[in-house]
């Protein structure tokens, strides 16, 4: 005799289903998955520096030679100004550029590990269920150990030139704005990265630019030269309010302006900045959840 028994839909913990409102993220589920965010945290970071002499030791070496190559050619060569402000302020170049080339390195870093997304991942999606936006968390939060690592860095070429002397550098209560900083980085990054990958879904073409962007972008931000060069210039300083609309000049200027003691900062300009970086996050995720359902067909 064979006994049947049925199962209420009501007893199942997890539904699968590619039926969902273009609102609903999964966020509530993607944080249950919080230990698969951990092991892809450690597998990409560990994947990045495996079977490498210096391991590790690559996060402090890239942004180093970047920093000795800024101090060199734009400060010593074409003495462009480090000063984000008008005044008797004195700030080493060398730690002018670190302090830039940090915060770039995680947004470019993250950006680009994150608008590949979909591509690197199909293999396991394509296998396993899980809440996709564990991909793009797990990569913002890989890359921030980089950053963590890189800011150790700076940190003691910080003390190193604050005990020699000789600097403007001081401790304010504007160091209390880094953790603000660092998420507001994470969270740009991430956004644009999912918007990105969206897309490259259907659209290969568009990864092609995605690092030819991202260079053009970077001349575009006071992170080789000082905000002076602009505000100060008669040709670009009537156009100096669009310089600031873009997202990253108020986060890196307010990153120096937090860590050096002064420098330049604009409420008003950092409000617009957090309103881009939301809106980029929110489309992002909007556009995620709607490519999710289907991008196993196109990719």
């Amino acid at each position: 005799m064979i006994m049947k028994e049925t199962i209420s839909q009501n007893s199942f913990t997890t539904r699968i289903t590619a039926h969902h409102g273009l609102f609903d993220l999964h966020l509530k589920e993607t944080l249950s998955y919080r230990d698969l965010i951990f092991l892809f945290v450690k597998r990409d970071f560990v994947s990045k520096y495996k079977q490498t002499v210096l391991g590790p030791a690559w996060a402090l070496i890239q942004p180093l030679l970047t920093t000795v190559v800024y101090t060199l050619i734009f400060s010593g060569l074409a003495g462009l100004t480090t000063a984000d402000i008008e005044g008797d302020y004195i700030v080493p170049p060398f730690l002018f550029y670190l302090s830039g080339s940090i915060c770039w390195s995680y947004f470019s870093g993250t950006l680009i590990a994150t608008s590949n997304t979909f591509l690197a991942n199909s293999a396991v999606m394509g296998k396993v269920y899980y809440p996709r936006l564990v991909s793009p968390i797990s990569t913002a939060f890989s890359h921030l150990i980089s950053f963590g690592i890189q800011f150790s860095m700076f940190v003691v070429a910080w003390i190193i030139f604050a005990v020699i002397g000789g600097t403007s550098i001081v401790i304010t209560p504007w160091l209390l704005m880094l953790p603000l900083i660092i998420i507001q980085l994470m969270i740009l990054s991430t956004g644009l990265g999912i918007i990105i990958s969206s897309v490259t879904t259907k659209y290969r073409d568009l990864q092609m630019l995605v690092s030819f962007g991202l260079q053009l972008w970077q001349y575009a931000t006071p992170i080789a030269y000082g905000l002076t060069l602009v505000s100060s210039s008669e040709s670009f300083s009537k156009y100096l309010f669009l310089y600031q609309l873009n997202p990253m000049t108020p986060l890196v200027t307010t990153f120096r302006y937090a860590v050096f003691g002064f420098g330049y900062f604009d409420l008003t300009y950092y409000l617009i900045s957090w309103g881009v970086t939301i809106a980029f996050f929110v489309i992002g995720l909007i556009l995620f959840s709607k490519i999710e359902r289907t991008f196993m067909d196109t990719i």
